[in-house]
């Protein structure tokens, strides 16, 4: 364990200037924090209820490791459901397992990140984060011997102009259908009577754009199947432009519910907890992202998931069990239940198992399509029955 601390701290030593301080007024990147190991969350118990084996993490010649490239790997939200995925694997199946944290992003970042975990002895880096979509396109030509599993991204060169997508025999990119999960948490919670909605994102990437779109998508249909009057659901519709707490999203979500929004979807990590007790002291609710978060505050009326840990894990499965499947992006979506709503512990009072199913069929026979454009702007979506107030 102290050899890795060391190893792992000499990275943050590259970026030492980042780690001096706080993130700066206008935020970009998140509070440098120092990379893993440490303990990791509990892991769902292995099917069958048998005892796993001990974790491992922070050994030499470590199989597996998790980079992250924005937050903490206990961020409650993204990292954290991709990390489980990890640990559940590896606790299972006794590999040994650790994380990189780094601290500031960049591709030079990352890559000398990736860099380290093959150091350890990676046979397998997982890469949580569209960010890494260039790190990876030169890492694994680089590192033909190692396997990336790269979340919510393809790897390309970035380069917009000429653009060039690639991923090698020795990588897997991970995308997930968000625009069906929003659709889903938006249709749920008009269905469940709230007319008065909000939408906090938090930076304006690819996967919270498409949460939020889908979001409006499905407000709109419930609204329509209700016959609710033009305009006579509002949303309001705002990025905060980071993924970590600060005291101005605590004021912002405090003004919109003393304005009236009766529930915020909050799609950015770590800036629910800014958004709960804004909640709770209004009286109002919350939908979550990423992850079931009903255990996080008892605002939270459903969440707009994805499924990270059982994605994580199904591709660890693969690369141990010799199937992995190099070269392809996969897609999770309603069809081979990548997203989704997490009933069982939802709040949608009138909206119940039977409504969520009719629903979600519907996606999976395509009777019901969700754009999934995030070239336009929120207000331009089409709507009729859902007036959205872009704040930018």
């Amino acid at each position: 364990m102290k050899k890795i601390l060391a190893i792992a701290l000499a990275l943050v030593m590259v970026f030492a200037l980042a780690a001096c301080g706080g993130p700066p007024e206008q935020a970009t990147t998140p509070p440098p924090v120092a990379p893993g190991p440490a303990d990791p969350p509990p892991a769902t118990d292995p099917p069958g209820g048998q005892e796993a084996p001990p974790p491992a993490p922070g050994t030499d010649g470590t199989e597996i490791i998790l980079i992250t490239d924005l937050g903490t790997i206990d961020d409650r939200s993204f990292n954290q459901g991709s990390w489980e995925g990890v640990v559940k694997y590896a606790q299972e199946f006794g590999k040994s397992y650790d994380y990189i944290q780094p601290a500031e992003q960049g591709d030079d970042t990352y890559l000398n990140a990736i860099d380290l975990a093959v150091q350890m002895g990676a046979k397998v880096i997982v890469t949580p984060g569209f960010l890494f979509e260039y790190p990876i396109y030169v890492a694994q030509d680089t590192y033909p011997n190692v396997s990336f599993i790269l979340i919510d991204g393809a790897p390309n060169n970035g380069d917009w102009d000429n653009f060039h997508a690639h991923t090698a025999p020795n990588t897997v990119g991970v995308l997930y259908a968000e625009e069906q999960a929003g659709f889903l948490a938006g249709y749920g919670a008009v269905m469940a009577g709230y007319t008065e909605l909000g939408f906090m994102g938090g930076m304006a990437v690819p996967a919270v754009i498409r949460f939020g779109h889908g979001f409006i998508q499905g407000a709109e249909l419930a609204a329509q199947e209700l016959g609710l009057g033009d305009g006579e659901v509002s949303l309001n519709y705002y990025y905060t432009g980071v993924f970590w707490p600060l005291p101005e999203i605590n004021t912002m979500a405090s003004a919109w519910y003393n304005d009236g929004v009766e529930v915020i979807f909050a799609c950015g990590g770590a800036i629910s907890d800014s958004i709960f007790p804004a909640a709770a002291q209004a009286g109002k609710f919350v939908i979550g992202v990423d992850v079931d978060q009903s255990n996080l505050s008892p605002t939270v009326i459903t969440s707009a998931m994805k499924g990270l840990t059982q994605s994580v894990y199904d591709k660890l499965a693969d690369f141990f069990n010799g199937n992995f499947p190099g070269g392809q992006v996969i897609t999770y979506s309603a069809a081979n239940l990548g997203v989704g709503l997490p009933m069982a512990n939802s709040k949608l009072g009138s909206f119940g198992q039977a409504d969520y199913d009719a629903i979600f069929a519907r996606l999976v026979n395509g009777s019901v399509k969700v754009d999934d454009d995030i070239g336009i702007a929120p207000d331009a979506i089409p709507t009729v029955k859902v007036a959205v107030n872009n704040l930018g």
